[in-house]
């Protein structure tokens, strides 16, 4: 006969690992209710909106009058703090290793996705690693040329750049960066062989576009508008789907006949991995809602964007839709990965 009594030890053991277990399961729930309560009471503290880019620039500036309304409507403090330097990977490092608490935030452009389907080394996923919360807005880039070079338009630069392949060549504002990939879709698109010329940002870049060093530039809007205006370059057409209000008179990639180019540039913030849900939505609300703001909605359709209003789970869809054409077109032309 099989004796199924326990013994005393068997039974202490048991005892003591249940309670071991609910003792475990009370500081799990403590830990989850701690975490709603923070969530449901936030923010409690000031926030850092962490730009991946130096001061000055244009992305730095939009941050900036961001934080500036964010702080009067979540009514704490937002700091922004500049962290360039490796083509945004090092600010972008910094979040993407921050508490999931929703005071270390990023802002990211375009560029967050380019430099990753270029970068292979990042220390960090775009996608798993960050938590989407919103976008703010998108533009699409403008094609200018030196103004004495001697094409006055995207058929005619195709043509000349066709006949001698080494008199042309594009700026960028660094490896992978979204003027690079434009230019390099340009190039695949349009049968070129443009030769790019990277700098470390669009500052540099534009000195040399106005100098004669180089002849062509994939630009944001922002970058050149005062060039454009000035006629000190000549601005052969827009990179969206449909003209440009700023610019209506000027035809875009597409239309000029380079059939299937459309490019944007745009900018959003996110969080790090696992930042909670409630977080998420009060950031989202508070991010659209200054958006909406007319001296925001001004600044950006006055730089020839649009303001974009909509849901993390839509900007999650924009990062990986991006990160897959651009990492499809850095295979396809053969671009040296990092």
């Amino acid at each position: 006969m099989i004796d199924i009594r326990r013994s005393r030890s068997d039974r202490t053991f048991g005892t003591l690992a249940r309670r071991i277990g609910a003792t475990l399961l009370g500081a799990t729930l403590m830990a989850a209710t701690y975490g709603e309560a923070e969530a449901q009471n936030y923010p409690q503290r000031a926030i850092t909106i962490v730009v991946p880019f130096a001061a000055g620039g244009g992305t730095d500036s939009i941050a900036r009058e961001v934080a500036a309304h964010l702080q009067t409507s979540l009514g704490q403090p937002v700091v922004v703090e500049n962290a360039g330097g490796g083509g945004g990977s090092i600010g972008s490092s910094r979040v993407a290793n921050a508490d999931p608490d929703g005071y270390t935030l990023l802002f990211v452009t375009s560029t967050f996705v380019t430099h990753a389907a270029v970068e292979s080394g990042l220390p960090y996923d775009v996608v798993k690693s960050f938590t989407p919360i919103a976008q703010l807005g998108r533009g699409p880039l403008i094609v200018v040329t030196n103004k004495d070079v001697p094409v006055g338009s995207i058929g005619e630069l195709v043509s000349k750049a066709k006949a001698d392949p080494e008199a042309f060549n594009y700026a960028s504002a660094g490896p992978g960066s979204i003027n690079h990939l434009s230019g390099a879709l340009f190039n695949q698109l349009a049968g070129t062989t443009m030769t790019h010329v990277p700098y470390k940002g669009s500052g540099p870049a534009t000195f040399d576009l106005l100098s004669g060093a180089v002849q062509v530039f994939f630009a944001t809007t922002p970058t050149m508008l005062g060039q454009v205006k000035a006629k000190e370059v000549k601005l052969l057409a827009t990179t969206g789907a449909e003209r440009s209000p700023l610019f209506p008179d000027t035809p875009t990639v597409k239309e000029a006949g380079i059939e299937g180019f459309e490019v944007y540039t745009w900018w959003g913030i996110v969080g790090p991995s696992n930042l909670p849900r409630p977080i998420v939505e009060q950031l989202n609300k508070a991010i659209n809602d200054v958006v909406a703001l007319d001296s925001v909605r001004g600044r950006l359709i006055g730089e020839g964007a649009e303001i974009v209003r909509g849901t993390p789970d839509q900007l999650a869809q924009t990062i990986s839709s991006e990160l897959t054409h651009w990492r499809k077109l850095v295979a396809d032309a053969g671009i040296a990965k990092k």
